[in-house]
């Protein structure tokens, strides 16, 4: 059997939805963008929203509109994928470090204080792998030194955040701006894709500018006009648009976002039936202030478990999977001097103060979920993940294992 992390749930409906907007001969952006931007505010309940080419455009735009510039610090989160940070660097600004909560794979509010200096100009969270990062904490550190708050929720759509004591989606938005994702591996896809949502109307009117080169009359407007009307460039901006075909097929995967979370949702319940309890293992849970979509199923081993023999072990036996989260700061691309510490202000990859950021990287494994997979799937998986932790204690397996006498008794797997 051969298990994929992931197929994107796309519809003979997603399909008839971008022959029409083919057929209609305005392909780039426009009024199939217009009502995507609309139809999408509506479900996060934000005031506006607009829609751009990915969500690290969108975090860039976020930035700028913030006034992020260059010699700027915003504090964040080195445990994210790489744009995170890389739009921190794309405005010139530095990326200054916190560590996580290794329970939520987010942001430790609690770090956040320490890492303020007069050059932070902006706070960007991460609701990481959909599951919502606290922000009731996070805004008031915010609301304390009067920073604005970007919300990276790549993952987050269909997840839903208690701040106020009820739970509204994310997106809202609860800090200032939240940018989201419709890259493949994400509930809602476009292709290639993203959003912006924010309550405030000038961050808005500069999305809308940086987003298609600083032209201060956007296409639709031109091509309607009863009279010729030419446009102008204020500011310079970027080629950061969607396209009509995208945001057609975005229209069509929003209207399934509640049958696609309640479907992940089911399924992360019978991955916690099946795997609870096993040996070696940790599993994702919700907070209480939080609902996630489940956009990825993240375990987490025990530290003497070789996290890369076991992802091989199961990619021998058909069954795909990801590392845990990355850490941008452990990457080439960050050597000395292009981020800081949060906590020991280094500057360089001797700091050792990320420590849970470090750990969950070697020791999380994210394993196939997403709508339609089979109850047979998930029996295999089972069966699998029994047959290969059986053998932890076994030579050539596992790393760092004392022998110290019998294995362990393995439960039978599959939650009956």
């Amino acid at each position: 059997m051969k298990i994929p992390l992931l197929i994107p749930h796309l519809t003979e409906a997603d399909e008839q939805a971008v022959i029409a907007a083919i057929r209609s001969g305005w392909i780039t952006q426009g009024p199939q963008v217009a009502a995507f931007e609309e139809e999408f505010a509506a479900f996060t309940g934000a005031a506006y929203a607009c829609a751009v080419s990915s969500a690290t455009t969108a975090l860039h735009m976020a930035l700028l509109a913030v006034g992020v510039s260059p010699g700027d610090e915003v504090i964040t989160v080195s445990h994210s994928f790489i744009a995170t940070a890389n739009a921190v660097r794309y405005c010139g600004a530095l990326p200054v470090f916190v560590d996580i909560e290794p329970a939520t794979l987010n942001m430790d509010p609690a770090l956040i204080d320490g890492a303020v200096s007069q050059k932070t100009k902006a706070i960007l969270c991460v609701h990481q792998l959909g599951l919502p990062c606290d922000l009731k904490s996070i805004l008031a550190v915010a609301k304390q030194h009067n920073l604005p708050v970007i919300e990276d929720a790549a993952c987050a759509i269909g997840s839903e955040v208690r701040v106020n004591d009820i739970f509204e989606s994310v997106g809202k938005p609860h800090g200032d701006i939240a940018c989201f994702s419709f890259h493949p591996r994400k509930v809602l896809t476009t292709g290639d894709g993203g959003m912006l949502t924010t309550n405030n109307a000038e961050y808005d009117r500069q999305f809308r500018l940086l987003r298609q080169h600083g032209m201060s009359i956007p296409d639709t407007v031109r091509h309607n006009a009863q009279e010729v009307i030419f446009e102008s460039y204020p500011i310079m901006g970027y080629n950061y648009r969607l396209t009509d075909l995208q945001a057609a097929l975005g229209r069509s995967q929003l209207k399934k976002i509640p049958q696609l979370v309640a479907e992940r949702r089911r399924l992360a319940k019978r991955y916690e039936d099946g795997l609870g309890g096993f040996p070696g293992l940790t599993l994702p849970s919700e907070q209480d202030y939080a609902v996630t979509n489940w956009q990825s199923y993240s375990i987490r081993l025990d530290a003497d478990i070789d996290q890369k023999t076991f992802m091989q072990k199961m990619l021998d036996v058909g069954i795909s999977t990801r590392r845990g989260v990355m850490n941008a700061h452990l990457e080439p691309a960050y050597g000395p001097g292009t981020w800081k510490c949060g906590i020991c202000k280094r500057m360089d990859a001797a700091c050792d103060c990320l420590r849970h950021s470090y750990a969950v990287q070697k020791e999380c494994v994210q394993i196939p979920l997403f709508p339609g997979m089979t109850e047979e799937q998930l029996e295999y998986i089972f069966e699998k993940f029994q047959a290969i932790l059986r053998n932890r204690f076994g030579k050539g397996c596992w790393r760092n294992i004392q022998d110290g006498g019998a294995a362990p008794v393995i439960p039978r797997l599959g939650g009956r």
